[in-house]
C-alpha cells in the first residue's frame, strides 16, 4: 500500500504540473484566435503579445484560461484531452480500423517481438562466445560497444534502403532495427552473468572433471539468470523504440511510428501524445510480463526474488 500510495502521489504531482503548464503554453494561440474573433485581449497588439511570456499573458487574460484547455490543436494538450483521445481510438474504434490505436499497436508489437527475439538469441550466443573465447572477447565486445554509438535515426534508413533493394520489406526491416537496439543490453548482461560465479565454484567443477559445456549448463547459465532478465527488461523497451523508429522512414501505413508521423504532418498534437502514451503503456506491459516470467523462473530455480 505504501508503494502504491507513493506512485499515486508522484503521478498526481506530475498531472498537476502538466495541467498548470497547459495555459501558459497555449495562451498565445488562444489570444490570437480571440483577437481575430473580435474579442478584447490584453495587450491588443499581436507583436507585443508574441514578445511576452505565457505566464504574463495568463495573468493579464484570466478569462481566456478555459479556452487553453479546449483547443483542437494545442501546443500542449491537457491530460483529459489525451485520455479522451485514447478512449476514442481504443474502446470506441473497431480494432481492425486504421483509426484504432490497438491496430497500430499490434503492428508495432509484432515487429518489436520479432526483433526482440532475434536480439536476445544473438546477444546470448555472443555472450557465450565472448566468455569462452579470448579472441572474441578482445574483438567482438569492442565492436558491440562501438555499434551503439551510431545514432539509430542514421542507421535505420540505411537498413531499410538496403533491404528494400534486395526485395525485403514489411516486418523484417523493422525487426532488424529492433534487434540492433535490443541485442547490446543482453550481451552486456549475459557476459556479466556468465562471469559471476566465483573462482571457488569454478574450481569445484574442475575437480569433478566437468567439461566446459557442463560448466556452462550447470553453473554459468543458472548464475546468469538474474542478469539475463534484467537485461531483457531493458532490451524489450529498446526493441519497441527500434520498431517505432523503423516505421518513420518508410511512411508505413500502420504502426505507432506511422501514427506519430501522421500527427506531426497535420499538426495533430493530441494524436501525437495519445500515440506516445500508447507506446509507453505497451512498453510497461511488456516489461511487466518479463518481470512475471522472471519471478516464476527464479522461484522455480530456488533463487530469492
Amino acid at each position: 500500500m505504501r508503494r502504491a500510495l507513493s506512485v499515486l502521489v508522484v503521478v498526481a504531482a506530475l498531472v498537476a504540473v502538466w495541467y498548470a503548464a497547459v495555459a501558459p503554453m497555449n495562451i498565445h494561440t488562444v489570444l490570437d484566435q480571440a483577437a481575430r474573433d473580435g474579442i478584447e485581449v490584453a495587450p491588443p497588439e499581436a507583436a507585443v503579445r508574441r514578445d511576452m511570456g505565457g505566464i504574463s499573458l495568463v495573468l493579464r487574460n484570466p478569462g481566456a484560461i478555459p479556452l487553453a484547455y479546449a483547443q483542437e490543436r494545442p501546443q500542449l494538450p491537457a491530460p483529459h484531452q489525451v485520455v479522451s483521445e485514447l478512449w476514442k481510438t481504443t474502446v470506441e474504434q473497431n480494432v481492425t480500423s486504421r483509426r484504432s490505436l490497438v491496430y497500430h499497436a499490434w503492428i508495432t508489437l509484432s515487429a518489436t517481438l520479432l526483433g526482440f527475439g532475434i536480439g536476445t538469441v544473438l546477444g546470448v550466443l555472443l555472450a557465450i562466445g565472448i566468455v569462452h573465447n579470448r579472441a572474441m572477447d578482445m574483438s567482438v565486445m569492442p565492436w558491440a560497444i562501438a555499434s551503439q554509438t551510431i545514432p539509430i535515426l542514421a542507421i535505420a534508413p540505411m537498413i531499410i534502403v538496403v533491404l528494400n533493394s534486395v526485395g525485403v520489406t514489411g516486418l523484417i526491416p523493422k525487426a532488424l532495427i529492433s534487434a540492433y537496439l535490443s541485442f547490446f543490453p543482453v550481451v552486456v548482461g549475459m557476459v556479466t552473468g556468465l562471469r559471476s560465479p566465483d573462482a571457488m565454484q569454478l574450481d569445484l567443477l574442475r575437480t569433478y572433471s566437468a567439461a566446459p559445456r557442463e560448466v556452462l549448463w550447470k553453473l554459468r547459465l543458472p548464475a546468469s539468470m538474474p542478469y539475463l532478465f534484467t537485461s531483457l527488461k531493458v532490451g524489450i523497451a529498446a526493441s519497441l523504440v527500434g520498431a517505432i523508429v523503423g516505421e518513420l522512414p518508410t511512411g508505413a501505413a500502420g504502426g505507432l511510428g506511422a501514427r506519430l508521423l501522421a500527427g506531426s504532418y497535420y499538426g495533430q498534437t493530441i494524436q501525437i501524445w495519445s500515440a506516445l502514451f500508447a507506446a509507453a503503456i505497451l512498453a510497461a506491459g511488456m516489461v511487466g510480463f518479463v518481470g512475471l516470467i522472471q519471478r516464476w523462473t527464479l522461484r522455480r530455480m530456488g533463487m530469492a526474488t
